[in-house]
């Protein structure tokens, strides 16, 4: 048995598929048509698409709680239609606010950091210049220019863990000269 206009719906009903092909090729136009007039400012193909096939994809689920006949299936299905589009364009926009947000926070917080980094660099190299010329040195070639403990040590004429013990002192000096500025 096929699908027709008389027994339609109660083949949806029960679940057969050539009247889920009936709908289609009879009511398409008006889910289109509706969901287009909701959708269609977002000049969004696929999001339109993508509604039109959750909303057959609501009736097929939903068949069972439609009581009623032809004229009402049409509003059923118009009104379906209709949410489906609503929250489809809803969802979009409240997607688009919160990526304007996230692009709005990432500005702010930017220039913020920027900020409070240039700070912090000058506050840094304050409180190197304090440190002996040796160890100012030793920390300018390790930290800033990226030197190895070996070549500083070459390049100074001092040994490896002469170095590498002066890292670990100036560190704790610079630590607590940090920690002083701050409660200042």
């Amino acid at each position: 048995m096929k699908s027709d206009e008389k027994n339609y719906i109660q083949r949806l009903k029960n679940g057969k598929e050539d009247a889920l092909d009936y709908i289609v090729d009879n009511y398409l136009i008006l889910i289109k048509g509706t969901i287009y007039k909701v959708l269609g400012p977002l000049k969004d193909e696929g999001l339109i698409e993508e509604c039109i096939n959750d909303v057959f994809l609501s009736v097929w689920r939903n068949a069972n709680k439609f009581h009623g006949d032809d004229s009402e299936f049409k509003k059923w299905l118009y009104i379906i239609s209709k949410f489906k589009a609503i929250d489809y364009y809803r969802s979009r926009v409240k997607k688009a606010e919160e990526v304007l947000e996230t692009i709005e926070v990432v500005d702010k917080s930017s220039v913020e950091d920027d900020l409070i980094t240039i700070e912090n660099r000058n506050e840094v190299i304050e409180i190197i210049n304090s440190l002996e010329k040796i160890d100012r040195d030793i920390f300018i070639l390790k930290f800033f220019l990226g030197y190895k403990s070996e070549d500083i040590a070459i390049k100074l004429n001092i040994t490896k863990a002469s170095v590498d013990n002066r890292i670990y002192r100036g560190k704790r000096k610079l630590k607590e000269k940090a920690l002083n500025l701050e409660v200042i």
